[in-house]
């Protein structure tokens, strides 16, 4: 059973949630501010977190700031149907997805379900596609699906569920272009819907992640109009 953390200051939507995704077959931990909900993950972090963006106390940026010291367990973000600017830079800060309020449960309970198969599917390893469960080298990349690891020139870059399908996406075709709903089709199921700007900001920042072990990184090349070249170094 998935622990799912629910973090958000409208008890309303706190009550109606957890008892859908508990119906769902789900464990649910409720908290109505961020500190709460930092305070309960420093000492046992859950399967994912569902996080509102404005709160008390510590909002749901610092918060998925905070988390992403130690973690890169899936995030969803709830937002403010006319706040693009959090949706871009909740992606930006290492979020997987988000959810626009108001919004319908069984969309968020689909989003749910995504992210922990992908999850899964890099933890067994069923997202290698040249040979099942084994090491994936291209250049100065290395990437086990196994253990969920990567590695620039040695050195370890963490990331999430959505950076690491689109990375391995890219890299087991040196050369060729993954369009924008290419990479859509790897990152998310067929019933979920993001945008183009969705895969722009986990490029964006995948690639800050991948120049935090090597200022020089130019592996991903962007082709505007057309999506996105890995080029083998």
């Amino acid at each position: 059973m998935s622990r799912i953390a629910l973090v958000d200051d409208d008890r309303n939507i706190l009550t109606s949630v957890s008892m859908t995704l508990e119906a769902e077959g789900f464990e649910v931990e409720t908290y109505n501010d961020g500190q709460s909900a930092l305070d309960a993950f420093n000492k046992r972090l859950p399967d994912m977190a569902v996080l509102d963006i404005k709160m008390p106390r510590m909002d749901g940026m610092d918060l998925l700031q905070r988390l992403r010291q130690k973690t890169q367990m899936p995030v969803i973000f709830l937002t403010s149907k006319d706040d693009e600017i959090d949706e871009v830079l909740g992606l930006r800060m290492g979020a997987d997805d988000y959810v626009k309020k108001p919004f319908s449960q069984r969309l968020l309970v689909e989003r749910i379900r995504a992210l922990l198969r992908r999850q899964d599917a890099i933890a067994t390893g069923e997202v290698a596609v040249a040979e099942e469960n084994k090491i994936m080298e291209r250049g100065h990349l290395r990437m086990d699906p196994l253990r969920h690891a990567v590695a620039w020139k040695g050195q370890d870059v963490s990331l999430t569920v959505t950076e690491f399908l689109l990375l391995q996406a890219l890299a087991q075709r040196p050369g060729f272009v993954k369009s924008r709903d290419q990479l859509m089709d790897v990152a998310y199921d067929d019933q979920v819907y993001v945008d183009d700007r969705t895969i722009d900001s986990h490029i964006k920042r995948l690639r800050k992640k991948m120049r935090g072990a090597d200022n020089d990184f130019s592996a991903i090349e962007t082709l505007y109009g057309i999506g996105y070249r890995y080029n083998e170094e």
